[in-house]
């Protein structure tokens, strides 16, 4: 089923108008994206912009270690190399597959940003999404290591907003 479903997504990549969107939003979400929420965060908010932006990436660099641990852990081929018809519309950053370290820091990112910045969910929500959807559109990603990825950054979110004094939840 995952094979299945990352084929028929990598399929609808081929489409150049299509696979060209996914590439530029895979390219920001390399963290591009991100940099700029955090500077306008700072340029915008001041004080309480720098200690979001400071949370946000002290959670992203919590994200990369357990990404690439979990990576040389479990060692999952990449579908472009394993799955016949899967190609990859760009280049990989890394050798292994799980977990999508793309998605696990958007998600963690945008739980992180969401509790300082609410209002933002119109812009963080979707972008988040769609970095997601890249992944496995782009041939990069299996379904389950965007699936896996997700819940981990959901959770390591989640903890971060319980560790870190002064994050205000959802206010």
């Amino acid at each position: 089923m995952d094979a299945r479903l990352c084929m028929l997504a990598n399929r609808w990549g081929a489409r150049h108008t299509v696979g060209t969107f996914f590439a530029a939003i895979s390219r920001l979400g390399d963290g591009v994206f991100w940099y700029a929420v955090m500077l306008a965060l700072v340029l915008l908010h001041g004080l309480r912009g720098l200690h979001a932006a400071l949370h946000m990436a002290a959670t992203g660099l919590v994200a990369l270690l357990l990404y690439r641990v979990l990576k040389r852990y479990t060692r999952r081929p990449r579908p472009f190399r394993t799955c016949p018809g899967v190609i990859a519309h760009l280049p990989p950053l890394d050798e292994f597959s799980f977990p999508s370290g793309h998605t696990l820091q958007a998600v963690g990112f945008t739980i992180v940003a969401l509790a300082w910045y609410p209002a933002l969910a119109p812009l963080l929500l979707p972008f988040t999404a769609l970095v997601a959807a890249s992944r496995v559109i782009l041939g990069l990603h299996y379904p389950s290591d965007v699936l896996a990825a997700l819940v981990i950054g959901s959770g390591l979110g989640a903890l971060s907003l319980w560790l870190v004094p002064g994050a205000i939840p959802f206010a």
